[in-house]
């Protein structure tokens, strides 16, 4: 039995993360989505929660949840405080994934291990993976897609860039990367090919 291992799928915004894993995981990976930790800890009823509210203020909770597009307004027009909150939040996100992989690991179930990790680099927390797979597409057709995904603006888009590395230097510096500039069964096709290599025995560090 190979050991289970574990990849992070990262890139830009709107580059096809998220439909890269449920590629994977169609094949028979594990998968696992940062943002998907993320709205599980922004609960006001968390230990993670009452940090955030003590950073930003209560108006951010709307009910009995974190209105995240408040969240938003505030931190992405503040610098120091989006890294105050990500001081908070990306501790508690990896500890999450870390423990999820242990699950997989114990369970012997899956061949390999998968976290959507957006801002993995930034977080600088590359080193917890034994591969990074980082996904990019054409800038335009990027943009094209946040604005339908998220009805947001292209000005959102860049403001939310600019936090982030490139998806040039994440291209750059990963392991292997997957060009979404294509339909999906070009997608299709990169992510088999992949996950044939990593599920052999090959060493990617």
């Amino acid at each position: 039995m190979l050991k289970v291992k574990k990849i992070a799928v990262t890139g830009g915004l709107a580059a096809g993360k998220t439909t890269v894993c449920q590629i994977f995981k169609e094949l028979g990976a594990s998968v696992i989505s940062a943002d998907e930790v993320v709205h599980q800890l922004l609960s006001p009823g968390t230990a993670v929660g009452q940090q955030v509210v003590s950073l930003l203020g209560s108006d951010i909770i709307s009910g009995q949840q974190f209105d995240r597009k408040k969240i938003a307004a505030k931190v992405f027009s503040q610098p120091d405080l989006l890294s105050a909150l990500e001081e908070i939040i990306h501790p508690a996100v990896f500890n999450e994934i870390e423990r999820k992989y242990q699950q997989i690991v114990r369970e012997k179930k899956h061949p390999l291990f998968v976290a959507e990790v957006p801002l993995l680099f930034e977080a600088k927390e590359q080193w917890r993976f034994d591969a990074i797979v980082s996904v990019f597409a054409d800038p335009e057709l990027c943009k094209k897609r946040f604005v339908l995904q998220t009805d947001q603006s292209m000005d959102e888009f860049e403001k939310r860039m600019i936090r982030q590395m490139t998806p040039t230097e994440k291209a750059r510096q990963a392991h292997l990367t997957i060009d979404n500039s294509g339909d999906i069964e070009q997608l299709k096709t990169q992510v088999k090919i992949i996950y044939s290599q990593l599920t052999q025995e090959s060493d990617f560090q």
